[in-house]
C-alpha cells in the first residue's frame, strides 16, 4: 500500500481552487420526468463530458440521436438478465451502426438495498460468461462488476473473478475496473488501492462517487481534490461524479449536486463541465445574481448561465 499512501500525500498536498478541464469526465445520467429540459444541459457545445451511462442497456431517449463520437453511450448489464438479453441488445446496437466500444458489468451486486443488484458471485459468473465474454470477440472492452465501496465489495469481486474462471475454463476478460465509493477522499484513495492490489495493472474507472451529506465547503473541496487526483493518475481512464440532478431530489445530500432547485448549474456543476464558478447555491431557488442570471439564460436559450459563454 506504500504507493497508495504516496499518491494520497501528493493529492492532499495540492491546493486547487477549481477543477481543471479534463477529457476523462463522463455523466451518470439520472433523468427526471418533472424537468426534462435539464437533460439538455449535459450535451451543450463546449462541455468536458465525452461519455455517459444510464444504468441501462440502451441509450437514454434524451441522447438517442447524439452520435457516439460526440457523447459516447456505455451500456450496463445492471443485474440478472434472462438468457442472452444483454448480449443480444449490444449486438443489435453494433449491427445497427452504433459504435459501442465499452460496456459495464453488474451494478453493486454485493448490495441488496439502495440500488444494489444483489447477485452472488456464482450466479454472476454464469451470466457474465454468457453475455459479456462474447462481446470481447467483437472488440468491446469489458468493465468488471462495480461493487459497493466496502471490504465486502472487494471480497465479492475476488470471489467473482475466481468463479468466472471456473465457468469459462480460463481467466475471464476484464479490461477495466469500475469503482463506486461514497465517503471521504482518504477513504476513496484507500479503496482504489485495495482494488489495485487485488487486480494489478487493470485500468480503473470511477463510475459513481461522492462524499454525501456534507456542508458545501467540504463538498466542493472533495470534488476538486478528487478531480485533480483522477486527472493526474494514468491508472484512472475515466470518472463520473454522481450528482446530475437538482438539490430537492438529491439522495446524496443537498450540497453534492450539479443543479440547484431551478435547474441552474452550481459551482460543482459548472466546474465539472469545464466552466468557472457560478456562485449558485445548490439549495437556492435561483442563482445569487437572481433575475440577471435568469435573463442571461433566457437570452442565450440555454440552461445554466455559465454555458452562455461557451
Amino acid at each position: 500500500m506504500r504507493q497508495t499512501a504516496q499518491l494520497l500525500l501528493l493529492a492532499l498536498g495540492s491546493s486547487i481552487a477549481t477543477a481543471s478541464a479534463s477529457n476523462k469526465r463522463g455523466l451518470v445520467f439520472v433523468p427526471n420526468e418533472q424537468w426534462p429540459q435539464d437533460s439538455q444541459i449535459w450535451v451543450k457545445p463546449g462541455t468536458d463530458l465525452t461519455w455517459y451511462y444510464n444504468y441501462k442497456m440502451t441509450p437514454a431517449p434524451s441522447f438517442a440521436d447524439v452520435p457516439q463520437d460526440k457523447f459516447e453511450f456505455v451500456p450496463m448489464m445492471w443485474g440478472k438478465v434472462d438468457g442472452t438479453t444483454f448480449l443480444d441488445s449490444v449486438n443489435q446496437q453494433l449491427d445497427g451502426g452504433r459504435n459501442i466500444s465499452h460496456v459495464l458489468g453488474f451494478n453493486e451486486p454485493d448490495g441488496a438495498v439502495s440500488g444494489g443488484s444483489n447477485l452472488d458471485p456464482e450466479s454472476a459468473a454464469q451470466i457474465w460468461v454468457t453475455n459479456m465474454e462474447p462481446l470481447a470477440k467483437r472488440g468491446v472492452k469489458l468493465g468488471m462488476p462495480a461493487v459497493t465501496g466496502s471490504d465486502r465489495g472487494v471480497k465479492w469481486t475476488q470471489n467473482f473473478a475466481t468463479e468466472c474462471a471456473k465457468v469459462a475454463n480460463k481467466n475471464c476478460t476484464f479490461d477495466f475496473l469500475p469503482i463506486h465509493f461514497y465517503g471521504s477522499f482518504e477513504g476513496l484513495a484507500s479503496h482504489m488501492g485495495s482494488l489495485s492490489a487485488s487486480f494489478p495493472n487493470v485500468t480503473q474507472w470511477i463510475t459513481e462517487y461522492n462524499w454525501d451529506n456534507q456542508d458545501l465547503s467540504t463538498t466542493q473541496s472533495f470534488f476538486n481534490t478528487t478531480c485533480e487526483y483522477f486527472d493526474r493518475l494514468d491508472s484512472v481512464a475515466r470518472y463520473s461524479y454522481f450528482g446530475s440532478f437538482r438539490s430537492k431530489v438529491s439522495n446524496v445530500g443537498p450540497n453534492a449536486v450539479m443543479l440547484n432547485n431551478d435547474g441552474e448549474l452550481t459551482d460543482i456543476g459548472s466546474w465539472y463541465l469545464g466552466g468557472s464558478a457560478t456562485g449558485v447555491n445548490p439549495q437556492s431557488a435561483a442563482g445569487k445574481s437572481g433575475a440577471s442570471v435568469l435573463a442571461a439564460v433566457a437570452a442565450a436559450g440555454i440552461v445554466g448561465a455559465v454555458l452562455a459563454s461557451f
